[in-house]
C-alpha cells in the first residue's frame, strides 16, 4: 500500500500523519521536539505507522462504528501489548546505557556493587511493567521519560539503600542515560514488536480465538509503502530534506484546515512558538496571510511558561480561568515580564483564576488582532494548533469574534494538532502523483 506522509516539526512537539492513495488518514504520531530533530522525526513517523496499522486492524475487522465488544477487547488489548512491547525495549536500552557508563577511576572500588544494584532496579522495573499495560491502568503519561523515569528513582532509592550504595550515584546514571536513550531513533522491526505483542495476547488467555488473531496477522501483511515525504515546520530545515521535500507552515496549515473543512476561508494556528492568521480560497490555497515574528508571547510557550511560575501542569490552565468571575486585565503577554507581573498580581491578592482568565483573553486579543491584520474572518473559520485545545482559550475567542465579526462558524478538530503534519501528506501525495499546486513554499 503506497502511503504519503507528512511531518510537522514544531518547536514543542512533532506531529507525523500518513494518508492512503484515496486522501484518508491512515494514523497519525506526536512525540516532544527535545533539541533532536531527526529523533523526533524518526519517533512521530514510528507512532504514526503504528496508529496506521491499527487502522488497518480495524479496516480486516470491518471499519470503524462496525467492530463487536469481543474485536474492541482484542484491539485494546493489542495495543497494550505493543506499548509494553516498546517499554521494554526501550528498558533494556537505559539498563544497557546506564551500565555501559560504570568505569573509570571513579568506579575503581564501587563498580561491581553498582552493576549490581543497577540489575536489581531494572529486575524490579521490569516486573512491574505488565502492571502498568493492564486494563484500567492508570499512566500519567504514555512518554517512555515520564513513566521510567518515576519508577526508577523510587526503585533506585529502596535498592540503593539496601546495598549500601549512594542514591546520587544511582541518579546520576540515570540522568546522563536518559538523553542518550531519548535521542536514538527508534529500533528493531514493528512487525516484529507486533507479532510478540500478538503472542504476548494469546498465551495471556483472553479467550478471543485463532480467527481474531490470524485476521490481525493478515492485516500485518499488508506492506506500508512509503511513497513520498514532505516536512514542515519550525525545524523542517535542519534535517536534510531537499528543497521539493520542504513546504512553509503556512500552506501545510491552510491546505490541512481545508481537508479537515472543506468551508474553511480564514484559519487561526496558535502554535508553540508563534501564531498563524491564514486566509484561504475554495481549494485550500493560501491567499493571505499574517503572524508574529521572533516572540513567543501570546502562544504555547508562553502558556507553558505560566505553568511553570504557577506550578501547574500546562492542562490545567484552562479548567482553572473557566473558573473566574472576574478576569483581571492583563497589559501585556510579554513572556520577558509575565513571571514579574504575575508575582506581583498574586501578591496583591488576586486569585489565580482571574488572572490566568485575563491571561487567555489577553493572549486571544493579539491573536485576533494578528486575522485581523490578515484579511479579517470570514465564514467558516477553523482554529488550530495545541492552544485550540485549551478551553479558556476557546471561549474567549468565541466572544472576540462574535463581538468584532457576529456570528461565524469556528471548526475545532479534536486532532487539530496535526493539521499542519496533515497539509504536509496532502501535498507528498501531490507531489507523488505529479500533480503538485505550483506554490514555491
Amino acid at each position: 500500500m503506497k502511503t504519503f506522509v507528512g511531518i510537522d516539526l514544531g518547536s514543542t512537539t512533532t506531529k507525523a500523519v500518513l494518508l492512503d492513495e484515496q486522501e484518508q488518514v491512515l494514523g497519525r504520531g506526536i512525540t516532544n521536539s527535545r533539541s533532536n530533530y531527526k529523533t523526533a522525526c524518526s519517533v512521530a513517523t514510528e507512532e504514526a505507522k503504528i496508529d496506521a496499522r491499527f487502522t488497518l486492524f480495524r479496516r480486516e475487522f470491518g471499519g470503524e462504528g462496525t467492530l463487536s465488544s469481543s474485536v474492541e477487547e482484542f484491539l485494546s488489548a493489542l495495543e497494550r501489548s505493543f506499548r509494553l512491547e516498546q517499554f521494554l525495549e526501550q528498558l533494556a536500552d537505559l539498563e544497557e546505557t546506564c551500565t555501559r557508563l560504570v568505569r573509570g577511576e571513579r568506579f575503581e572500588k564501587t563498580g561491581e556493587g553498582v552493576k549490581s544494584a543497577l540489575a536489581e532496579v531494572f529486575k524490579r522495573l521490569r516486573a512491574e511493567a505488565p502492571a502498568m499495560f493492564a486494563p484500567g491502568a492508570e499512566r500519567k503519561s504514555d512518554f517512555f521519560r515520564d513513566i521510567a523515569g518515576s519508577r526508577y528513582l523510587a526503585v533506585a532509592e529502596e535498592v540503593g539503600r539496601d546495598a549500601d550504595i549512594s542514591y546520587d550515584v544511582l541518579l546520576n546514571l540515570y540522568d546522563k542515560s536518559i538523553i542518550a536513550v531519548e535521542n536514538r531513533p527508534p529500533s528493531g522491526s514493528l512487525n516484529e514488536k507486533f507479532n510478540k505483542a500478538l503472542g504476548r495476547v494469546s498465551q495471556d488467555g483472553d479467550g478471543f480465538g485463532d480467527e481474531l488473531g490470524k485476521r490481525a496477522e493478515n492485516a500485518l501483511g499488508i506492506e506500508l509503502e512509503e511513497s513520498f515525504l514532505v516536512g514542515t515546520g519550525y525545524g523542517r530545515v535542519t534535517l536534510p530534506f531537499s528543497k521539493e521535500h520542504i513546504r512553509s507552515e503556512i500552506l501545510c496549515h491552510g491546505l490541512g484546515a481545508h481537508m479537515m473543512y472543506p468551508e474553511t476561508r480564514t484559519v487561526l494556528d496558535i502554535g508553540g512558538q508563534d501564531t498563524k492568521g491564514i486566509q484561504v480560497d475554495p481549494n485550500g490555497i493560501v491567499e493571505n496571510f499574517q503572524m508574529n515574528d521572533r516572540c513567543a508571547a501570546g502562544c504555547g510557550r508562553y502558556l507553558g511558561y505560566i505553568a511553570d511560575e504557577m506550578n501547574m501542569g500546562l492542562h490545567e490552565l484552562g479548567p482553572l480561568a473557566m473558573k473566574s468571575a472576574k478576569p483581571a486585565r492583563i497589559n501585556s503577554t510579554c513572556t520577558v515580564f509575565a513571571g514579574a507581573e504575575l508575582r506581583d498580581r498574586l501578591a496583591l491578592g488576586e486569585k489565580r483564576e482571574d488572572i490566568l482568565a485575563g491571561l487567555h483573553r489577553a493572549i486571544i486579543l493579539r491573536a485576533v488582532s494578528i486575522l485581523s491584520r490578515s484579511g479579517g474572518v470570514a465564514d467558516q473559520m477553523t482554529f488550530t494548533g495545541g492552544v485550540a485545545k485549551n478551553e479558556a482559550a476557546v471561549r474567549e475567542l468565541k466572544k472576540l469574534i462574535a463581538e468584532n465579526y457576529g456570528e461565524v462558524t469556528i471548526n475545532i478538530d479534536p486532532d487539530s494538532i496535526y493539521t499542519g503534519a496533515l497539509g504536509a501528506a496532502e501535498f507528498a501525495r501531490r507531489a507523488a502523483e505529479g500533480r503538485l499546486e505550483g506554490v514555491e513554499a
